[in-house]
């Protein structure tokens, strides 16, 4: 944790290095992030942009993180992707599947596996803002309990909640949608 603080605090003087260090240790892990809660490569790309652009702009103003470095920046992440749900309103995209490459792969396995994939997709995005952030960095980003619970400024037993309620909710969801 004192590495995060000594980064960020170098980060808050511009120092080059740090920037750069911050940009190769946190854009994988914000578009991972961005592509589980969106589903869409290019739209993450530009997520994970976003989130280290207004990180810039924060240390600028002088409004960017204090804290915790890891938990402002998915925050912002979690805002952004937010808005761009309440913003989008383009057509829907087909994505293509990596099972294409698979040679077992069948019409009929690929076109399961992404309704499949869809489904879920649309059941993660009825949960609650904050439901949806857990989900995404505990099983999208694969993240430890304790480190979720720092990033989200949360106790471990409120983020076990909030986790418990939305795998429940899924878990409805996808019963009730499979009847």
């Amino acid at each position: 944790m004192s590495d995060e603080h000594e980064l960020l605090a170098r980060a808050r003087r511009f120092d080059q290095d740090a920037l750069g260090r911050i940009h190769d240790e946190y854009y994988g892990p914000l578009f991972r992030y961005a592509l589980y809660r969106t589903g869409d490569p290019e739209t993450a790309k530009d997520i994970a942009s976003d989130v280290l652009m207004r990180l810039l702009e924060g240390l600028r103003a002088g409004t960017g993180p204090t804290a915790t470095l890891s938990g402002w920046l998915f925050g912002v992440a979690a805002r952004v992707v937010s808005d761009h749900f309440r913003h989008a309103y383009r057509a829907p995209q087909a994505e293509l599947s990596d099972a294409l490459a698979d040679p077992h792969a069948t019409p009929t396995s690929l076109t399961v596996a992404a309704l499949q994939r869809e489904e879920l997709r649309q059941a993660v995005a009825t949960l609650t803002e904050e439901q949806q952030h857990v989900i995404a960095l505990r099983f999208g980003q694969d993240l430890p309990l304790q480190q979720v619970a720092r990033m989200m400024g949360k106790t471990e037993g409120a983020v076990k909640q909030l986790q418990a309620r939305a795998v429940a909710a899924l878990a409805r969801k996808m019963k009730r949608d499979a009847r």
